[in-house]
């Protein structure tokens, strides 16, 4: 039987058998000519020479509602970015690829930096928000749809559910965040599973019934990286541009939609992508930063509802976190029994404990400075500051792409 529960303040929408992505994508075809749609790619160079962004790419090759297809590319050499555009170039949509690292885009960065305006660090956060700022210089988009080049089990019909809640009239959602199972032979997921889940719950345990704590607890997987978005969202967001973007993202949709405008939706039956290594001993790598990262994003959110910290507070909520998690961890274990899956319950364990430090880590550093960096200015205050600035974008990210493609050398 379909799972087709509703819970939390959010609609959740399911994968309610077989779906007719054919249907589907006709009917966003016809409503992508009134609203077209951006699809924003977040890439590393070192993802051009894995095998899930070619297969990526060999399904995109189908889509024919997307309107542009932006790679907002990380650190890369002259030669990597060229490189770029050539592995990009059989995409029959238009294609525009943004060279982070290059000089035009980097006088973009030291033009904003000039009106003291946050830009964030080199990473994925910063290059996404580069990226919308190249999809608003258009004026033209409805919304964009965002996600990440690792996915190796990556096929049209997870874009297409994504798109839809946004792109279609009759739904018309502002925002839609996608959700999945991570479960091949074992569980994955570590850090929704075993930290952010049963962080909010012990957040909840302690402060009450709080909104955007149940904001928060609604979504299946509140860390995937794939949403689509109403542009005027866009323009209006701040995001952090460290590990806790996927929180921030989610701290400033809460504040700037309605909650009846925010849905979920199960875009794959099962999702598959790079693991990233749990780091124990150290906090600048791995899931241990990640976890700090995301914690310090979820600290000054509440911080920023009117939460007051302290110590005794801090100690409270690690004693609170860590039953709460070691009841998950249970409960987790036994899910796996019962399917006959891989469970180690060392490694889970690890995780949990690795976490428990990270959330201390955390604490610490929101206590020395609780508003720490700042977030990435929104586009309408950087606009505002500096109104030439998107005619400037888009001339720059135009600049780079005319110039001829070579190949890569081996």
């Amino acid at each position: 039987m379909s799972d087709f529960y509703q819970t939390g303040v959010v609609a959740t929408f399911h994968r309610l058998g077989r779906a007719d992505i054919e249907k589907i994508e006709a009917e966003l075809t016809w409503y992508s000519q009134g609203r077209p749609i951006a699809l924003v790619l977040p890439s590393l160079y070192s993802e051009l020479e894995g095998d899930a962004l070619k297969g990526i790419v060999r399904e995109l090759r189908e889509v024919k509602y997307i309107d542009e297809i932006v790679v907002t590319l990380g650190p890369a050499t002259e030669e990597e970015f060229k490189y770029a555009k050539k592995f990009f170039s059989e995409l029959p949509q238009k294609t525009s690829i943004i060279w982070n690292t290059g000089p035009r885009i980097s006088e973009i960065y030291k033009t904003i930096g000039r009106s003291e305006l946050p830009v964030g660090e080199s990473g994925k956060g910063r290059s996404a928000w580069m990226a919308y700022g190249y999809v608003l210089s258009q004026q033209k988009f409805h919304a964009i749809a965002l996600h990440d080049c690792d996915i190796l089990t990556y096929n049209r019909d997870m874009l297409a559910r994504l798109c839809y809640p946004v792109a279609s009239p009759n739904l018309d959602y502002d925002f839609c965040k996608g959700f999945y199972s991570r479960v091949t032979d074992r569980l994955h997921g570590r850090m929704t599973r075993l930290l952010v889940t049963p962080l909010i719950r012990s957040l909840q345990k302690i402060l009450g019934y709080l909104p955007i704590l149940a904001f928060f607890d609604s979504f299946r997987y509140p860390l995937a990286g794939e949403f689509s978005m109403d542009v005027d969202l866009v323009r209006i967001n701040k995001i952090p541009g460290d590990w806790g973007l996927e929180v921030g993202v989610l701290a400033e949709v809460y504040r700037n939609s309605s909650l009846r405008r925010v849905c979920q939706v199960d875009i794959a039956e099962n999702y598959e992508h790079k693991h990233q290594a749990l780091s124990p001993e150290d906090a600048t790598k791995g899931l241990h930063k990640m976890c700090v990262d995301i914690c310090k994003s979820m600290f000054r959110t509440l911080a920023s509802e009117g939460i007051v910290f302290s110590e005794g507070f801090f100690k409270t909520l690690v004693a609170t976190y860590v039953r709460t998690a070691q009841d998950m961890l249970k409960r987790y274990e036994d899910d796996a029994a019962i399917n006959g899956i891989v469970f180690d319950r060392h490694e889970e364990s690890l995780a949990v404990d690795t976490f428990t430090n990270g959330i201390k880590k955390a604490a610490e550093i929101i206590t020395e400075d609780p508003l720490g960096v700042p977030l990435i200015a929104s586009w309408d205050r950087v606009i505002s500051a500096i109104p030439e600035i998107l005619p400037n974008i888009r001339e720059a990210v135009e600049d780079d792409n005319k110039a001829k493609t070579v190949r890569r050398k081996r």
